[in-house]
């Protein structure tokens, strides 16, 4: 079995805790022969496993997550918790979906699963110090919604899934973490510092990727980027930006010129 079936088996996987040991395990045991870019993975398209709860409802529907409570504490941390967990399916799909890739883009990808894994570990380990636990609240599945509408072009994926959403977290998660550290919660605040560190590269592999994608079929990166973003609807960016993180991830000056 190629690394890449295997990835779509994981996908699969209801049971986050399993899901999250079993993405890890596949990285770590990793072996370059065991990655066949040509070979199609799958014919029918696959649901990702999802455990009953959290419940999936609309945006606004989702609890508040204000730190300034216990309780509002856990919402924010369990919403990051979800994300992570989304991250976790989202490096899989990209890992099974796309054929013809060079062997270094899919062994990126089975590298950012990994770490998302260990994200979502992380972040569901704390929780339940707090008395709760993954599935405690509502959840909605916006990043999700994107994956299955860049299903079709490789190129779209990289450029609204890591260069966008995931690029939001650069952005929010310093003053999340500002917050945390006022409701005295250093423990989170120092997830989030892990969380933070590592989603640069995933942003940077996203931007490498993407670029890599439009040198080989004679694309603007720039207006391209903004041909695809109002093609599948991606959100509208809003400060402030974490210019810092965002130069360490690979974008370049044009293009935080602009954000603004």
């Amino acid at each position: 079995m190629t690394a890449r079936q295997r990835a779509l088996e994981i996908l699969a996987l209801v049971d986050p805790i399993d899901k999250a040991v079993q993405t890890r395990a596949l990285f770590a045991e990793l072996k370059l022969a065991s990655i066949v870019p040509e070979a199609t993975c799958a014919t029918a398209e696959p649901i990702p496993g999802r455990p009953a709860l959290p419940r999936l409802v609309s945006p606004n529907a989702v609890p508040r997550r204000s730190p300034a409570t216990p309780e509002g504490r856990a919402a924010l941390l369990h919403a990051i918790t979800h994300i992570e967990f989304n991250a976790i399916n989202l490096a899989l799909d990209a890992v099974w979906r796309f054929d013809g890739m060079p062997v270094r883009y899919y062994v990126d990808w089975l590298g950012v699963a990994s770490e998302e894994a260990l994200h979502f570990t992380l972040l569901r380990e704390h929780l339940q110090t707090l008395g709760f636990d993954y599935g405690s609240f509502d959840a909605h599945d916006g990043l999700w919604a994107m994956t299955q509408r860049t299903s079709h072009d490789i190129t779209a994926r990289m450029a609204l899934v890591p260069r966008t959403l995931e690029a939001r977290g650069l952005d929010a998660t310093p003053p999340m973490q500002a917050k945390l550290l006022q409701a005295g919660d250093a423990r989170a605040a120092h997830i989030l510092g892990v969380i933070l560190r590592d989603e640069v590269g995933h942003v940077a592999i996203g931007n490498h990727w993407y670029r890599w994608l439009c040198a080989r079929d004679g694309l603007d990166p720039v207006a391209h980027y903004a041909a695809l973003a109002q093609r599948h609807h991606a959100p509208r960016l809003h400060p402030p930006f974490n210019f810092k993180a965002r130069r360490a991830a690979g974008f370049t000056e044009a293009e935080l010129d602009l954000l603004t």
